[in-house]
Order: structure tokens, then C-alpha cells, then sequence
């Protein structure tokens, strides 16, 4: 066997790193060029390793490196060799010398020459962070970075619009096209119903071969069948029956709320009447019950020019149903059209009582208008009460459901279940530009551990669960040509003054610490993202690099300072002109491989913030 000159193939591999170099964003945040080519996170910036415990550039040098050398190799932390030139081999494979860094020989060098020589087994560092419980203030300066681990978790099922409600241990999402799912652990679904037709026993009635009383209004989609969309169940205290609330539709604006009932949760439900209609005109008033509740009124006012005006009036679809703090049912839907509505309803029968008048932005049959409006893009509202804050939470989706038409949650309250609703900026959404109301809780993003960005996260729905923790559910889709979409759940925590920030990764089980968490856990290097209120499109917001100092400034691709209250789990961060206000959580990456430290904020401006420590 021929041997390798050692001192040779270093001062060779330090020539050739003398005259590369990494990515100049990296650079500008005050951060170094590794010195290997172990990548550990990719994102706007560049590629990111780790030395010393420290983030660092990836040098050009190492681009398109081979990666099909020993698993047992890079399972220690250390990347391919691009050349064949073996330095030592032992049980974990033949290993090479490269940018003066251990690496490993490639699968497709194992007809090259090996060398005999005995070199000393190289070592990974793996220290663990300083503990120093007896010092909140204490910061580990050698604390070092987890690796990032690639998730490729799956909830299991695919519900659209899901619709949380909760009994005994299990959690139910009922969503559109009759599609039902639950789940004991909030990780895993388990299919309960799918499909819309007589084989979906969820309905014992619903197909009716005498009836498809559903559908008398609206009749069959552009397809050719039926769409039965965003259903919502709750449980009639009055009635004593478990009541489904949902919509048939069959355009735009030709649509109708229906309720049906069941002594189970899981069904079967009877269906009973459709009792909201809208897209009708002269020829299809007759099929509604406009008449019936409104008496003699001028009816034209609904269809002028025999075409109805959906830029003032809602898309009857959506319904969502719940109690106020004094013990009232409300039911709150629309899409798009006129806006979102709320009427209250009857207990005893769980039907509208149309009991307020005509007047701005109050309307006889449809109720009280809440957003929207002038066929601006808002859909999916739910109202989540929260006594103990004493507010209603109104959720929202603005965009086009598509997995680039910028789907997103936005976030209003009031301290009315029928409103005034309003963002964090104080303002009511009753006219102007979508774009400009509303908290944005989340849009499209990407996020350390993940291999595909998540796409159009919306129509969600929301549980206060009995332990207090407060938890959204929604359907989301992927960055990967595709339109498929599964429901994820993440943990919202109220910031101090009140209002609901997401979690950046989904729900594990964490629990917030009421008492805070020390300098240690909070200080450090972190990859931030911005939620934009601006951005109604497909753009995936992009991961940036900061620091959290020991000294509160706020270093790295952004500058500003950072803030705690002592004792508790609150804090704020100041970007610009801005100041976000949330919290900080430890929860685990979505791979479940690491406890990380998280940040969730909301600004004065409706955007939201999340930043992650690994």
C-alpha cells in the first residue's frame, strides 16, 4: 500500500481554504467560515455549520461534497471527503483528512489504494451545556449548539377545515367533504369518516333518495355532485343533542347553513333543515326562507338587478357555533362576499332568532357584520371565549386556500361575542384594504427541522382545553408542487397584554413555566422569521440569524433590544421601531430529537415573530 504524506495533504487542503470563502450575509452578522463542510442548517443567508459551540459559514469550498460515505461516520457529526485518500480506517470506515477536519471516504472510492498507516481515532466534542441552577443570571459562554434534525412528521390523515371539539379523551376535527378524524395524543390522527355520498355513514339521512333536502337550494357543484363544506358540532345544553352545523354550496355566492342532529359525538346525524341562504334571486328566492323571516319587506335590496349582492351580503358558509360568558348561542360565519356575520340563536331549537333590526352593518336575516366585506378575501371565522381573559378571540383566513394563494390565520378580539372585534392596533375591519387589520398569527413559513416549508395554513379552529392550555387547530400544505394538506395543532400562550401567540413548532405536550426561565436558556444565537400583516401571496418568510445578548441588545442580521420580566415567562423584543411582545417556551423540534428554546411575539404593527435556539 502506498503512504500518505499527512503534513502534505494538510498544507494542501490549508492552501486551498486560504482562497475560499462563505457567504457574505453570514459574514456581515459578525460570524466566522467554518473550518469543516458539516452543514447543519441552510437558509436566506446561506449554509450554516457549527464550531466551538458557535454558528459559522459554510465555505464555497465545500459545495456539491459527496454524501454516500459511512452512516456510522456521519452519525458522528462529520461530512464526506471529496478525494480518495485514506488517512486511517477503523469499524466506522476508512476516514480522510480535509480543510483540516476528519471526514469520510466515499462509498465510490472503494477501489482506490488505501493507506496502512495507524493515525489517532478522531474525537467529537460533546460536551454538554454548564448547568447553574443556583444563578438565574448565569450565561454558559462554551453552551453548545444542538444539531438540527430533518422532520418528516405526518399527522397521519388529511382533514380540510378542521373543526375541533372535544369528549371524553379524544379530540374530533370534523372538515369539509365529510371528512372526520381524532386523536388521544394531539400528534396522530386516526380517519373516521370520509367522502361525500350515502357510504359516509355520518349522516343517516343526508343522501335521501326522497329528499337531498340539503341541497334543494343550491343544487350540484361544477363537478357534477355535491359539496357539503366546513362543518362545526357542538353540544345543545338545552336540547341535549349533539348539533352539526354546516354548508352545501354550489358557487361563489349560492350557498346554504344546515343543521343536523345526533346524541353522539361521533354520529350518526340526522339532518334536519337548511336555515341561512344566500346567491339567491327573483327565480330562486322562492326555494330560501327570506320571506318567512323577514315578512314584506322590500326583498330586491338582497338582488338588485335580479343578481345578488354579494359585495354587501354574506357567502352563507362556515358556521361556527359557541356560548358567550353569560350563556348565550351565537352562531358567526361568511366567506369572502360581504364580510363575516354573527346572529344569535335559540337554544331550544338551535335556529336563529333574527332578532335585531336593519340598520349599518345589521341586517334582519343575516345578522350582525362583523369584517370584511366587499368581497375581500376572509373566511373560516371561529370564536374562541376566553373567560378568564375576558375576551372572544375571532379567527380568520385571508387568501386563497391554494398552496401558493398566501393562506394565512389572522386574529381580532372584543370583549362582546358580537363584536366591535379588533387587532392589536386597535382597529375594526369594516372597510379598506384586507391586508391592513387583523394579527397575523402565521402565513407561509419554514422552520429549522423541517425538509418542506409549510403552504397556506388556515381555517382553523381553536379549543380551551381543561388544563388551560389553549390550542389551534388547522390544515396546512407543503412546498412541494402539491396540494395535499394535513392538520397540525400548535399551543398558543397569551402575551401580557392579552392576546394569543402560536408556538413556532407543533404541540408536543409542552407546558409554558409560569416562573420563567433563566439567562442561560434565553441568551443565544437564534433563527427568526417574521409573519408580514403586508403579505397576502405565497412568499415563504425567510430565516434569519440573530443573537440575544447577555447585555439585552439583539445582534446579527437584525439590531435592536431584547427584554424579560423577571419571574414569569414574558418578554419583548424590539426590531426597528418596533416592539413584539410574547413569550418564551421550551418545547421540542418538530423531530422530537431536542428541547429547544423558543420565542413567540406579537407587534404593535399585526405582525408576529418566532425565533428558535438549538
Amino acid at each position: 500500500m502506498k503512504v500518505k504524506n499527512i503534513s502534505l495533504v494538510c498544507l494542501t487542503l490549508f492552501v486551498k481554504r486560504a482562497f475560499t470563502d462563505c457567504s457574505a450575509n453570514i459574514k456581515k452578522q459578525g460570524y466566522s467560515c467554518c473550518s469543516s463542510c458539516i452543514i447543519y442548517f441552510t437558509d436566506n443567508d446561506g449554509k450554516w455549520g457549527v464550531e466551538n459551540g458557535k454558528w459559522c459559514g459554510i465555505q464555497e469550498y465545500c459545495e456539491n461534497i459527496p454524501t454516500d460515505c459511512s452512516s456510522t461516520i456521519k452519525s458522528q457529526g462529520y461530512a464526506c471527503c471529496r478525494s480518495c485518500d485514506i488517512i486511517y480506517s477503523d469499524e466506522s470506515g476508512d476516514w480522510g483528512i480535509e480543510n483540516s477536519y476528519w471526514c469520510g471516504i466515499s462509498n465510490s472510492c472503494k477501489n482506490s489504494q488505501q493507506s496502512n498507516i495507524v493515525v489517532t481515532q478522531p474525537t467529537t466534542n460533546t460536551s454538554q451545556p454548564i448547568s447553574n441552577a443556583a444563578n438565574d443570571d448565569y450565561v454558559d459562554s462554551n453552551r453548545k449548539v444542538q444539531s438540527v434534525v430533518a422532520s418528516k412528521y405526518s399527522s397521519g390523515v388529511s382533514v380540510h377545515d378542521p373543526s375541533v371539539v372535544k369528549y371524553g379523551n379524544k379530540y374530533y376535527i370534523f372538515g369539509s367533504h365529510m371528512d372526520t378524524a381524532y386523536t388521544t395524543d394531539l400528534w396522530k390522527f386516526t380517519k373516521l369518516y370520509t367522502g361525500v355520498n350515502d357510504n359516509n355513514k355520518m349522516f343517516t339521512n343526508l343522501f335521501s333518495k326522497s329528499n337531498y333536502g340539503a341541497f334543494n337550494f343550491v343544487g350540484k357543484n361544477s363537478d357534477g355532485g355535491y359539496s357539503v363544506w366546513a362543518p362545526d358540532i357542538i353540544y345543545n345544553n338545552r336540547m341535549k343533542k349533539w348539533v352539526q352545523y354546516f354548508c352545501t354550496s354550489s358557487t361563489y355566492i349560492k350557498s346554504s347553513i344546515c343543521y343536523a342532529l345526533a346524541d353522539n359525538v361521533e354520529g350518526p346525524y340526522t339532518y334536519k333543515n337548511c336555515f341561512i341562504f344566500s346567491g339567491m334571486d327573483s327565480k330562486t328566492v322562492g326555494k330560501t326562507n327570506l320571506k318567512a323571516v323577514i315578512g314584506y319587506e322590500d326583498m330586491n335590496r338582497y338582488y338588485p338587478n335580479n343578481k345578488y349582492n354579494n359585495r354587501v351580503y354574506p357567502n352563507a358558509i362556515d358556521p361556527n357555533a359557541f356560548y358567550d360568558f353569560n350563556g348565550k348561542l351565537w352562531l358567526v360565519y361568511g366567506s369572502w362576499s360581504g364580510g363575516i356575520y354573527i346572529l344569535e340563536l335559540d337554544e331550544s331549537t338551535g335556529l336563529p332568532k333574527h332578532n335585531i333590526s336593519n340598520g349599518n352593518n345589521t341586517d334582519k336575516y343575516y345578522g350582525k357584520k362583523l369584517a370584511g366585506g366587499n368581497h375581500q378575501s376572509i373566511e373560516g371565522p371561529f370564536i374562541l371565549p376566553h373567560k378568564a381573559v375576558g375576551y372572544y378571540y375571532l379567527f380568520v383566513s385571508y387568501g386563497s386556500l391554494t398552496s401558493n394563494g398566501g393562506y394565512q390565520i389572522r386574529m381580532f378580539r372584543s370583549k362582546n361575542p358580537d363584536g366591535p372585534y379588533t387587532d392589536v392596533a386597535g382597529k375594526e375591519f369594516m372597510s379598506g384594504n384586507n391586508s391592513s387589520f387583523g394579527v397575523k398569527v402565521m402565513g407561509n413559513y419554514n422552520i429549522p427541522g423541517r425538509e418542506q416549508a409549510y403552504m397556506a395554513p388556515g381555517h382553523n379552529s381553536a379549543l380551551l382545553d381543561d388544563d388551560g392550555k389553549v390550542l389551534i387547530f388547522y390544515h396546512t400544505r407543503f412546498n412541494d408542487g402539491q396540494e395535499y394538506h394535513e392538520p397540525r395543532i400548535h399551543q398558543m400562550f397569551l402575551n401580557k397584554e392579552g392576546w394569543l401567540c402560536a408556538a413556532p413548532y407543533a404541540y408536543t405536550g409542552e407546558t409554558i413555566s409560569e416562573t420563567g426561565y433563566s439567562m442561560n436558556d434565553m441568551v443565544g444565537t437564534y433563527k427568526f422569521l417574521f409573519h408580514f400583516h403586508n403579505k397576502i401571496n405565497g412568499d415563504i418568510s425567510n430565516l434569519y440569524t440573530i443573537n440575544l445578548n447577555k447585555d439585552f441588545t439583539v445582534t446579527g442580521r437584525y439590531s435592536g433590544n431584547w427584554s424579560y420580566d423577571k419571574g414569569t415567562h414574558f418578554m419583548t423584543i424590539r426590531i426597528g421601531n418596533i416592539i413584539y411582545s410574547g413569550v418564551f417556551i421550551r418545547q421540542l423540534d418538530e423531530a422530537k430529537s431536542a428541547t429547544v428554546t423558543a420565542f413567540t411575539a406579537i407587534g404593535g404593527n399585526n405582525d408576529s415573530v418566532w425565533g428558535v435556539r438549538f
